[in-house]
C-alpha cells in the first residue's frame, strides 16, 4: 500500500526543489571528502603491503646509532660501531642466523653525486658483492656486475635521464672534484618501497670493491640484509641475532627489522593522516546538517496550516513525525547518490594522481568507503530532522489552523 504521508514529503521537496539541492550540497562534498580520503589512505596501504611483501622474508639489520646518542655523550662509542656494523659483528650475525639464513648480505650505501654529460643529480650509492645482487634485485635491462667500472642503475635514475646500457656516469663531489667513471652495464627493476631498505629506484649500484676503493670503510656495512629460506622462521632469527648482539638492553648496538615491522609503522602512519583527512572532510557535514536542520524548520513553518488540518482529521503524531523524516530522508538520499558518483569520479582521479596506480581501487577495502560515506550522509540528515518532525508532530491543531 502507497504511504501517502511519503508523498506529501516528495511533494514538499519537489515543490522546493532549489532550496532542497542546496540543502544537499553540504551532503555531496561530505561524502565526496570522507569518501575520497578514505579510498585514497586504502590504496596507499595496499600499494605499500604489496610492495613490501616482495621481501617479506628479509631481515634488515642496522646500526642502533639514533639511540647511542649524541657525539660525546656518554651512551656514544667511540668507535665506528655507532654508525657501522663491523666485520666482527658480521661474523655474529652469520652464527646467529645459521641454516635459516639463506644469505647474508653486506650493504655499503652513501649519498651521491653523478653527472651524465652536463646534466648534474643527486642519489644513493650502494655497494654490493655481485654474486649476491640478484638474490634480492631484478635486472630488468642488461647485465649483472661483472667488471670493475660495471653498475647498475634505478628506474628512477634511467627515465629521468634516459640512460641505456653503456652509458658513463661520472660519480662523485663535483667540489672537491673526486669523481670517478662507471660504465652502465643494467637497469634495475622498479622496487618502490622494498622491504629491505635498499631502494634503488634513485640509485646507483656499483661492486663492494668499486666502493671500498672509492669511499673507503672497508667492512664497516651501514646495513646487513638477512634473507631467510623459511617466512616462518623469521622470528625466530630475528632473537638470535639480538640475543647475540644486543647483549645490554640499556645499549642496543644494532636494530633489527623486517617487513612486517615496517609495514605496521607506516602504516600505523598512513591511518593517522587519513583520519585527520577524514576529520576535515567531515566538517562539511556538520555544516550540510545545519543547512538541512534550516530546510526542515522553514517546512515545518510553511506547512503549519496543512499539520492543523492534518491533525484535526485524526492523523496521529507519529504519522507526522514520519512525513517530515521522510523529508529529510529524501533530501540524504538525493545527496548521498550524487556524493556517491562524485566519489567515484573524483576518487579514482585522485587515487591515479597521488599513487599512480588505480590496481586497488576497486578492491572490497577501498570501494567499501562510497557506501559508508553515503550512509552517514543519510543519518546525518535523519539526525538534522528529528527535532523539526518532534515539533511538527506536537503542535496544536487549534493553533496550527489559526495560524497565516
Amino acid at each position: 500500500m502507497r504511504d501517502i504521508f511519503f508523498d506529501l514529503a516528495v511533494r514538499s521537496v519537489r515543490l522546493n526543489f532549489m532550496r532542497s539541492i542546496l540543502a544537499s550540497i553540504g551532503i555531496v562534498i561530505g561524502v565526496i571528502a570522507i569518501s575520497s580520503m578514505g579510498m585514497l589512505g586504502t590504496n596507499m596501504q595496499l600499494e605499500i603491503k604489496d610492495q613490501l611483501s616482495s621481501g617479506a622474508n628479509t631481515i634488515v639489520i642496522t646500526p642502533d646509532a639514533v639511540r647511542m646518542g649524541p657525539p660525546g655523550s656518554s651512551t656514544t662509542s667511540s668507535s665506528s660501531a655507532s654508525t657501522v656494523i663491523t666485520k666482527t659483528q658480521l661474523s655474529k650475525i652469520k652464527v646467529a642466523a645459521g641454516a635459516n639464513a639463506s644469505h647474508i648480505i653486506p650493504v655499503y650505501s652513501a649519498s651521491t653525486e653523478f653527472t651524465l654529460g652536463s646534466v648534474n643529480g643527486r642519489g644513493m650509492i650502494y655497494g654490493i658483492d655481485p654474486d649476491y645482487i640478484t638474490a634480492f634485485l631484478t635486472i630488468e635491462n642488461g647485465t649483472n656486475i661483472v667488471g670493475t667500472n660495471d653498475a647498475l642503475v634505478g628506474s628512477t635514475i634511467a627515465e629521468n635521464f634516459d640512460l641505456k646500457l653503456g652509458s658513463r656516469i661520472k660519480v662523485g663531489s663535483t667540489a672537491t672534484g673526486s669523481r670517478a667513471e662507471v660504465r652502465i652495464v643494467g637497469i634495475l627493476e622498479e622496487r618502490g618501497m622494498a622491504s629491505d631498505s635498499v631502494s634503488t629506484d634513485n640509485a646507483i649500484v656499483v661492486s663492494e670493491d668499486w666502493y671500498t676503493n672509492k669511499y673507503g670503510g672497508e667492512n664497516e656495512y651501514p646495513q646487513i640484509n638477512v634473507i631467510v629460506k623459511d617466512i616462518d622462521s623469521i622470528t625466530g632469527t630475528e632473537e638470535a641475532i639480538d640475543a647475540k648482539l644486543n647483549t645490554d638492553e640499556d645499549k642496543p648496538v644494532v636494530r633489527i627489522q623486517d617487513a612486517s615491522s615496517r609495514l605496521s609503522s607506516i602504516t600505523s602512519t598512513l591511518e593517522t593522516m587519513t583520519t585527520f583527512i577524514m576529520a576535515i572532510g567531515a566538517i562539511s557535514l556538520l555544516v550540510a546538517a545545519t543547512s538541512i536542520f534550516n530546510v526542515m524548520m522553514m517546512s515545518v513553518h510553511e506547512r503549519v496550516q496543512e499539520i492543523g488540518i492534518l491533525l484535526s482529521i485524526g492523523t496521529e503524531t507519529g504519522e507526522i513525525r514520519r512525513m517530515f523524516l521522510y523529508e529529510a530522508i529524501v533530501l540524504g538520499i538525493i545527496g548521498a547518490v550524487i556524493g556517491g558518483i562524485g566519489s567515484l569520479v573524483i576518487g579514482y582521479s585522485v587515487v591515479s594522481a597521488m599513487i599512480g596506480t588505480t590496481d586497488y581501487f576497486f578492491l572490497p577495502d577501498s570501494i567499501i568507503y562510497i557506501p559508508a560515506g553515503m550512509l552517514v550522509g543519510v543519518i546525518v540528515c535523519i539526525i538534522s530532522g528529528l527535532y523539526p518532525a518532534w515539533k511538527a508532530s506536537n503542535m496544536d491543531p487549534i493553533d496550527a489552523l489559526r495560524s497565516e
